[in-house]
């Protein structure tokens, strides 16, 4: 059983990582040495600090979620919510499919993603036993995730676009909508995941963990939901703003927070956290690579500007 969900993980997960790109139309788009005879004249998009902008999969880019007729000072503030659900089959569609069209160089990240995660599938039931799952264990860990759950993530998600659209700050608000798109996403393949794999919480039944017994597959254990979410997330976060590397660092010490605590919590396992975490920044880096407008890398972001001043003061202090 453990085998064969690790196949299912890697199946979703890790088949968009290494896919062939597909254009909107669903037909593979050109060889990279094509891409790269058609491309060769033309400049790479970078960011202020120089660094290029780009998804870890490096997926083949499509429409981006903000177009230039979405921009603040024009009138398409809401057209790109007419668009998101388009975009999100759009993505389900290679999400799924992508096992189908996977590189040879990348079935590596199916053989190491997919052992690691049937390993602690297999002994993660003992790691919980060695915890000390007292009740102040559990009622602080179950404060703790709630920063994971879909009513504090959607929220957020939107004050990046409300407040990004009400300070004119386009990277602001594309987060807000890359991370919205992201979290549709990982809803529906969570989901889908849970109901396939039915595994049981560590209160229930025998704390063993088997699959295909959990009393209700809609809210089975195998992969975790709140991982998914805060994880896809955070790689939003991090992608849109790798400086200064203290936001990343944030991002993703955040997301480590709610996994552990989840655990801690005694409502998943090491193996649901571990292998919904990965999904979610996966998802999350196909969404940035797929939606990113890339004609936004040459400006500042907020968080590059608030530096320059306070450099600026300190050197006028100096």
């Amino acid at each position: 059983m453990c085998a064969r969900i690790s196949v299912l993980l890697s199946f979703v997960v890790f088949g968009a990582l290494g896919q062939t790109p597909l254009s909107d139309a669903g037909i593979p788009d050109p060889a990279p040495s094509e891409q790269q005879a058609s491309t060769a004249d033309t400049p790479q998009q970078t960011n202020s600090n120089g660094d290029a902008q780009r998804s870890a999969i490096e997926v083949q880019p499509g429409p981006p979620v903000i177009k230039q007729k979405d921009l603040w000072e024009k009138t398409g503030w809401f057209h790109p919510f007419v668009r998101m659900p388009k975009y999100v089959l759009q993505d389900q569609k290679a999400i799924w499919t992508s096992p189908f069209h996977t590189t040879k160089s990348d079935i590596k990240y199916w053989v190491i993603f997919g052992a690691a995660t049937g390993a602690f599938i297999a002994t993660d039931h003992l790691i919980v036993k060695q915890l000390p799952n007292s009740s102040s264990q559990v009622s602080v860990s179950s404060w703790a995730s709630r920063f994971g759950a879909a009513y504090s993530l959607i929220p957020i998600s939107g004050a990046f676009y409300f407040i990004g659209t009400g300070t004119h700050d386009e990277r602001f608000r594309e987060t807000g909508l890359l991370a919205f798109e992201t979290l549709i996403n990982t809803t529906l393949v969570v989901q889908a995941l849970k109901m396939v794999a039915g595994r049981e919480r560590p209160f229930e039944g025998d704390g063993g963990g088997h699959f295909e017994q959990s009393p209700s597959r809609w809210s089975s254990g195998f992969p975790s939901g709140h991982a998914i979410s805060v994880w896809s997330m955070a790689s939003i976060v991090a992608h849109q703003y790798p400086h200064p590397r203290i936001i990343p660092i944030l991002a993703y010490g955040l997301a480590t927070t709610v996994v552990a605590a989840r655990i801690g919590a005694r409502q998943h396992f090491p193996g649901d956290v571990v292998a919904g975490s990965a999904m979610g920044w996966f998802i999350g880096d196909f969404v940035y690579g797929r939606r990113h407008n890339r004609e936004l890398d040459a400006k500042k972001t907020f968080a590059e500007k608030v530096l320059d001043h306070v450099n600026l003061g300190f050197a006028m202090q100096q």
